[in-house]
């Protein structure tokens, strides 16, 4: 798996989630809950993590939807 999008924005992750279920890309975000319990540092950031074999989908998806501006 390949991180590739990292934030504390829920909305922002729920979009990015969405956007590549609607994809068919496999992935996964990570570390939502443990952002909840560490309240408002930002210390720890919840993870989209992509497939290896589908990353390149994943950026492409993910840029058509806007989000290219969010990606590392």
């Amino acid at each position: 798996m390949v991180e590739l999008l990292r934030s504390n924005d829920p909305v922002l992750l729920s979009f990015a989630d969405a956007v590549l279920r609607d994809a068919n890309i496999p992935h996964q975000v990570v570390d939502q809950d443990l952002g909840r319990i560490e309240g408002s540092i930002s210390a720890i950031q919840a993870r989209v993590l992509v497939a290896d074999d589908r990353v390149g989908d994943a950026r492409e998806a993910l840029t058509e939807a806007g989000l290219a501006d969010q990606l590392p």
